[in-house]
């Protein structure tokens, strides 16, 4: 025997069925503080030490890169 039950209610009346909270008031409000924390710190970093948080050690990397292809073009002249 194969039973099918159709439920057709939105989010809010299926958590309030449930007995479930509301969590949204709550989810804009970290939302809303995370953003003002992120704010200020972006406005409070020197665009260069941004890049070395976001970039790592990669960075250093990047300018090893770029001497070692240098040093091969200028062998091929």
């Amino acid at each position: 025997m194969k039973i099918n039950v159709e439920v057709d209610c939105t989010p809010e009346e299926a958590r309030a069925f449930l007995g479930l909270p509301d969590v949204q008031p709550l989810q804009q409000h970290v939302m809303a503080e995370l953003e003002e924390r992120m704010t200020a710190n972006i406005r409070a970093m020197d665009p260069k030490e941004m890049m070395k948080f976001w970039m790592g050690p990669g960075l250093e990397g990047f300018g090893n890169i770029y001497e070692t292809f240098t040093r091969m073009a200028a062998k091929r002249e």
